[in-house]
């Protein structure tokens, strides 16, 4: 009987489809003391970045740009813990975001038909 290989970090070295990005990465959801490289809360035991809350308008989708600006490079060459705080960080500004705009312009041509 043939069975897929598993990485040391027990997940399938082929990838599991049924899984989301944030499923596959181990320090998803908060478990910054899993990472030995530092990439998770500083010293201070804040995580990395300011609050979105306190940044401006334009900050905010300055980070935004940055954020989806890196994006194909981080989830194809960064390591777990820099993907899940990178899908951390992104997941925070656009929440933020949202929050700030709910009422914000749709524009039609980029509806689908249902």
């Amino acid at each position: 009987m043939m069975t897929g290989s598993v990485r040391e970090d027990g997940f399938p070295s082929s990838g599991n489809r049924d899984m989301s990005p944030e499923q596959r990465v181990p320090e998803w959801g908060g478990d910054h003391l899993a990472d030995p490289t530092g990439d998770g809360p500083d010293p201070d035991g804040d995580l990395l970045g300011v609050d979105p809350t306190e940044l401006t308008d334009e900050d905010l989708i300055r980070e935004m740009h940055s954020l989806h600006r890196t994006r194909l490079d981080t989830l194809r060459h960064a390591a777990d813990s820099a993907l899940a705080n990178h899908l951390r960080r992104t997941a925070e500004l656009e929440t933020e975001y949202l929050a700030r705009h709910p009422g914000r312009e749709i524009d039609p041509s980029r509806l689908r038909g249902v």
